[in-house]
């Protein structure tokens, strides 16, 4: 079982700020003073038009650019041949670029590479590959052309990303069906020689990951429990005879692994 977070795809090089941030946002960095893409992704835009030349972007770069890093392929080496189930909070999709399996993989917050409508007035999402590389050829002063703001085919409400961010997150048939999957999964493995592997999770949602592998762990002495993490490695006493945690680059660390 393995749950993955942001520092994974931080491993891989996918950086939210510094020199990546420059590259891609130098020009909305000046206007706004924004330091990282966060800060952009948040900001409350006059138009949509603008708005959706940030994301536009901002979708491109972290969703359909390829990781700078082959960290992804080198976990997929390890797990392929192995049943292995993958809860993520990421929404990169990452896993599945590295030839992860789709059934065995549970993105519990979304995918930056759907759309929802922003009421929502129903719980459907929409793929926005096209519209996006569309958005971001044709953008002109940090603004893309009118007729290109996406809009609820059903409502006519401004569409938004299908990200966990309130209460009106869009879990959609397929969510449903990766969620069943996943728990399906851990019941199948109850009593069972199971190894919990985190990779980059921290403390920002630790109740969807973090907390649920300690609590299998503790019920069920065959399963063990390994943390990679660099800064934000360790373990409750109750599983430490269970566990090991390391503290340092993932990517390294499974270069390593890979090695042995």
């Amino acid at each position: 079982m393995i749950g993955a977070g942001a520092g994974l795809s931080a491993s891989a090089g996918f950086s939210y700020s510094g020199r990546r941030f420059e590259k891609y946002f130098a020009d909305f960095r000046e206007k706004y003073g924004f330091r990282d893409m966060y800060s952009g992704g948040f900001y409350p835009y006059e138009t949509l038009e603008e708005y959706w030349a940030y994301w536009s972007r901002y979708i491109w770069i972290n969703r359909f650019m390829d990781a700078p890093r082959p960290v992804y392929e080198e976990l997929f080496s390890l797990v392929e041949d192995k049943d292995y189930f993958v809860l993520t909070t990421n929404v990169d999709h990452c896993f599945q670029k590295a030839g992860f399996d789709k059934k065995r993989l549970f993105y519990t917050q979304g995918d930056y590479g759907l759309w929802q409508c922003s009421r929502p007035c129903h719980e459907k999402t929409y793929d926005n590959e096209d519209t996006v590389r569309q958005m971001r050829a044709e953008q002109v002063n940090m603004k893309i052309p009118t007729e290109l703001v996406p809009r609820c085919p059903v409502c006519g409400a401004p569409m938004t990303m299908n990200l966990r961010c309130d209460d009106t997150f869009v879990q959609d048939e397929g969510w449903h069906q990766a969620a069943g999957r996943y728990q399906d999964f851990v019941r199948r493995h109850q009593g069972q020689s199971v190894l919990y592997l985190e990779l980059g999770v921290g403390m920002n949602t630790p109740g969807i990951i973090k907390y649920p592998f300690w609590q299998q762990v503790r019920r069920n002495p065959l399963a063990n429990y390994i943390c990679i993490n660099r800064g934000e490695a360790y373990v409750p006493r109750e599983i430490q005879k269970q566990s090991f945690c390391l503290d340092c680059d993932i990517g390294a660390a499974l270069k390593e692994l890979r090695s042995l």
